[in-house]
């Protein structure tokens, strides 16, 4: 490694610490000593990294593995925004899911980090009017991960998709920091209606598993919304929805749902 390319990592703990692990992990389990070199040890900077690895996933006969590296190589390097959020997202994924014990198992193996990433450079093209490669990335990455979400669809940063399979987020949707969503979560349209029809999910929100939030509505900052609801109307902050329709049954639970990722709705109704 370059004398600059250790300077850059000392300043950037996330990727240090993603470097050690995958130290760690060449060493520990020999069979993916060349996954963690090639994935990992062999690039300079997390968002390299991170572009090689990705494109090895969704490259395809329709877009190569190397073409499709070039796009988020291009993507990072224009928009220094995108890689802030990758580590961000990369930081909640390990501190809000108890399966997650490092950086490196994120990184390799979570399919909904995976997905996500996929989105910001998907995002980055459709802002850029690139919007036929946009989709092409979103269907791929459909396909791949079971996660549908919308190249338009504004995402934060320190957003964690546990387990990730079938969640939908559809275009004019919005999701603030610092947001945690289950698998099954949809952000969907409530039917054939034009223009802004999807929600607006605020900061901190915890949204549990299989959760159905449809239309243009805003789920207030730092709210809960139970497993297998269906929410029609507005959320107001710091509360639990739950139910089909889904009504307001009490506080949040705590003051960061998003953190705690508690969806353990009778302990709050038996208080």
């Amino acid at each position: 490694m370059s004398l600059a390319a250790e300077r850059f990592t000392f300043c950037d703990p996330i990727w240090s610490a993603l470097r050690a692990q995958a130290s760690e992990l060449a060493e520990s389990e020999p069979s993916l000593a060349s996954l963690a070199h090639a994935t990992i040890l062999n690039h300079e900077r997390l968002e390299d990294a991170l572009s090689y690895y990705l494109a090895r996933k969704v490259g395809s006969e329709e877009l190569s593995a190397m073409q499709t590296r070039e796009v988020f190589d291009e993507a990072m390097g224009k928009d220094e925004e995108i890689g802030e959020a990758v580590r961000a997202d990369l930081s909640a994924v390990f501190e809000r899911d108890p399966a997650c014990h490092s950086y490196v198992q994120a990184f390799l193996f979570f399919k909904g980090f995976h997905a996500l990433q996929c989105h910001r450079i998907a995002h980055w093209l459709w802002v850029k009017d690139r919007t036929p490669l946009a989709h092409l990335l979103q269907s791929r990455v459909s396909e791949l991960f079971a996660v549908d979400i919308h190249p338009a669809a504004k995402i934060g940063r320190g957003i964690m998709m546990d387990h990730a399979t079938g969640i939908v987020i559809g275009e004019t949707a919005v999701v603030e920091d610092d947001v945690s969503m289950l698998h099954g979560v949809t952000l969907g349209g409530s039917g054939k209606e034009k223009g802004d029809r999807h929600p607006k999910v605020r900061r901190g929100v915890m949204l549990s598993a299989g959760a159905k939030v449809l239309g243009n509505i805003e789920i207030g900052e730092y709210s809960r919304v139970g497993a297998g609801s269906v929410v029609l109307k507005p959320v107001p902050a710091h509360c639990t929805v739950a139910g089909v329709p889904a009504r307001v049954i009490g506080c949040a639970g705590s003051e960061r749902p998003s953190q705690t990722m508690d969806q353990l709705i009778e302990a709050l109704e038996s208080d």
